[in-house]
């Protein structure tokens, strides 16, 4: 299965809900590589490379995290980042 990666902009009640800390899990639970981070918009930012079904399996987790609401995901697809070797939160 080729890897993908993907720039997801989360859209909602997604910052001072735990959004990171949940995406830094899930990320590591599916065995992507990428970061996440925080915009001044107060969406939130994250960069995900792997395999197809992991990233939609990682969307899945983020989405059902306990105060999390997300009403809009952006999706765009971005070239691969073949140094990338492991999932980091951005301040």
């Amino acid at each position: 299965m080729e890897n993908k990666r993907y720039r997801l902009h989360f859209y909602g009640i997604v910052q001072g809900v735990g959004f990171r800390y949940t995406a830094s899990h899930a990320a590591n639970m599916c065995r992507l590589t990428g970061f996440v981070r925080n915009e001044y918009d107060g969406s939130v930012l994250c960069e995900v490379q792997g395999a197809e079904g992991d990233i939609e399996r990682f969307v899945q987790i983020v989405r059902s995290g306990r105060f999390i609401d997300i009403t809009n995901i952006e999706k765009t697809l971005l070239p691969l980042d073949d140094d990338e070797r492991g999932f980091e939160v951005r301040y």
